[in-house]
């Protein structure tokens, strides 16, 4: 239990918010408060108590919370928190503990009312020092959810980034025993002593494009390489199976092979063969690794156009259809885990909206995840539709899983509120989303029956001078 002690108005001084009041307010403050002692470790203020009293510290210090930092913070020497006057909070969120031996003045908030009448001057430092403590809560708040949203997805994005990158380093250490063995192969071929003619028959297929990757179906591109294989064997190359494979992806065929055997003298078919099987082979590999390091730097792009890392943090024309497609990019391997038909409905020519790209794209994450959340176990479709409505952007999320229960969709957006077990929703996913919009001078609305959800977004277009 704290202890009580003697108060002097001169001892309220050090609470920045009272000094240079009248003394006629701070007789007030004297009379109508307490101050308090409280050894380190004890309770100022219990979690999911009444929100019904100020704090103000005159020595030592309290910390709001497991930790200072997102959704934690310290009142210090000289600060003042708690409940403040017009504060529509109903319980403190967070537990309050003395850091250290700490005084503390307490008011409670039933004289609120008569310091109002008493000094406006004070009770509008008190409603001023709320909107701050608000404004910075709500940017935390943002900040947390934001983290939180970037945390779920960054399984996702390892796992996208992981098979490229594995790509990249497998085709390397390929391509590097191929360019060793290569020469080789070329040694042999020079030995056997071809034409030059039929030399340049070998190197002009060398030189031909590639085909797509996979560009045949499995059984179909099986039965090729068997047949290569078995004509390579015929020209008398004892492992035509070991260089059926390359000639196969390069694209060749028995047409584009026998006019270069029959220009080959027989003895130098095995060597040519395997030569041209081999620098077809790195080729392939090369283009796998560009391709692969391509898709790397998609993924990065992506990641840098979600976090808005590569623009001012201030509201410009953008496209909504670039930060759409970044986060679904983002939530690939989630859709693919829960095996989702995504569709893009996109219009065309669509106006571009001004606001922050990274703050709607944490809207899309929102939307996103919970659409992902709700879908089946199977057969999941998630379709993102944009379209343009006289002055106004339309962008509708929508998903066929169960619904939202009619007494749930009133309360939808409500703070901390959240159907979600503990530990997986927080509650603010929505209310943040909903937010966000309206500081874009948009709005979030939500249908929803049993099947069928759609969240729908406007914000406002501009429009290009006529």
């Amino acid at each position: 239990m704290p202890t009580l002690l003697p108060l002097t108005c001169e001892a309220l001084c050090a609470i920045r918010v009272f000094c240079d009041l009248p003394a006629d307010v701070l007789t007030w403050l004297q009379q109508a408060g307490e101050l308090r002692r409280y050894a380190p470790g004890e309770v100022v203020v219990a979690a999911d108590s009444p929100a019904d009293s100020l704090v103000a510290v005159l020595r030592g210090s309290v910390r709001f919370g497991e930790s200072v930092g997102p959704g934690g913070y310290r009142l210090e020497a000289g600060e003042l928190g708690g409940a403040l006057p017009y504060s529509r909070a109903e319980r403190f969120a967070h537990q309050g503990v003395a850091e250290t031996e700490t005084e503390a003045y307490v008011l409670a908030c039933g004289r609120f009312g008569e310091l109002e009448r008493l000094s406006p001057v004070l009770t509008q430092r008190l409603i001023s020092l709320m909107n701050d403590r608000t404004r910075a809560e709500v940017r935390a708040q943002e900040h947390g959810e934001r983290l939180r949203a970037l945390g779920k997805l960054a399984a996702g994005l390892s796992h996208e980034l992981n098979n490229p990158a594995a790509a990249v380093s497998r085709g390397a250490a390929n391509l590097t025993h191929l360019l060793q063995t290569i020469p080789l192969g070329l040694l042999a071929l020079v030995a056997t002593s071809p034409p030059a003619a039929a030399l340049a028959t070998v190197t002009d297929l060398a030189r031909r494009p590639l085909p797509p990757v996979h560009s045949l179906p499995a059984l179909e591109a099986a039965d090729r390489e068997a047949e290569l294989a078995d004509w390579l064997e015929t020209q008398g190359c004892p492992d035509g199976y070991a260089h059926a494979a390359g000639l196969r992806e390069a694209g060749l065929h028995l047409a584009d092979l026998e006019p270069v055997a029959a220009a080959l003298p027989p003895g130098s078919r095995p060597a040519a063969f395997a030569w041209l099987s081999g620098h077809l082979l790195a080729a392939r590999l090369a283009a796998d690794i560009g391709e692969a390091s391509h898709r790397i730097s998609a993924l990065v792009a992506d990641v840098k156009t979600y976090t808005h890392l590569d623009r001012a943090p201030t509201a410009g024309p953008l496209a909504v259809t670039e930060g759409l497609d970044s986060t679904l990019h983002l939530f690939a391997h989630a859709l693919r885990d829960k095996n989702v038909r995504l569709t893009r409905a996109y219009a065309p020519d669509l106006p571009l909206v001004l606001g922050h790209a990274g703050s709607l794209n944490q809207v899309w994450t929102n939307l996103l995840d919970n659409a992902l959340d709700a879908l089946p176990a199977t057969e999941g479709t998630l379709t993102v539709e944009v379209t343009a409505e006289a002055d106004r952007l339309r962008v509708a999320i929508s998903d066929n899983g169960s619904g939202i229960p009619p007494d749930v969709l009133p309360r939808l957006f409500e703070p901390f509120f959240t159907t979600k077990t503990l530990g997986e929703g927080t509650g603010q996913g929505l209310d943040i989303a909903r937010r966000i919009v309206h500081e874009h001078g948009g709005r979030l609305e939500v249908t929803s029956t049993p099947g069928h959800t759609v969240f729908t977004t406007w914000l406002p277009a501009i429009r290009p001078a006529a």
